[in-house]
């Protein structure tokens, strides 16, 4: 299978030399994958949560990321059961406005609570703050909201839907997320 052939050659050699030179690893690996003609190749490797990757699999874990990670720190992780929800999920990323580069803090958002309330839809905060009782953005990322559902389709729509009943200044979000998987009418 597809996450089969990731494990064998892009993360199990890491592990496996890591182990030889006397540092078997515990912890979080985050592999930065690009999906080639020629199969998955690593971009990066990350020793820590990143916002987007983390967001997009904490709604499929049944089960407490606090035991997995108090086993994983104390050396028995082997002893827990890690077990995630069937389905899939997918996270789209809300941005300031002119992020990556200069970006402006403080604009009012709307609409949160109402996306945080639709049926297996959760908005993670990024860059907000409140401010005289208001929300408001204040970094980069501004806000990811996530969608699971049986499909890939579904969740796409559900977090789609959440981005679009959020509102602040310059908002902007990517359109593409997942559309290499799915029908080109598809992307939002």
């Amino acid at each position: 299978s597809f996450l089969a052939e990731i494990q064998a050659s892009c993360i199990d050699p890491v592990l496996a030399g890591m182990a030889a030179q006397g540092t078997p690893f515990a912890g979080m690996l985050f592999v930065g994958l690009m999906l080639t003609p020629d199969g998955p190749r690593v971009l990066e490797y990350n020793c820590r949560f990143g916002d987007p990757e983390t967001q997009v699999v904490l709604p499929l874990l049944a089960g407490d990321l606090f035991t997995i990670l108090s086993a994983c720190a104390s050396g028995r992780l082997a002893e827990v059961e890690v077990r995630l929800h069937e389905g899939v999920a997918a996270t789209v990323v809300m941005a300031a406005p002119g992020y990556p580069g200069t970006y402006p803090k403080g604009l009012p958002i709307s609409g949160v609570a109402v996306a945080d309330a639709r049926p297996d839809t959760v908005v993670f905060h990024a860059g907000t703050a409140m401010k005289d009782g208001q929300l408001v953005s204040n970094g980069g990322r501004v806000l990811a909201v996530s969608g699971w559902a049986p499909t890939l389709a579904e969740a796409l729509t559900k977090a789609y839907a959440g981005v679009h009943d959020i509102h602040f200044a310059g908002a902007h979000f990517r359109h593409d997320i997942g559309a290499q998987t799915q029908p080109a009418a598809s992307a939002v």
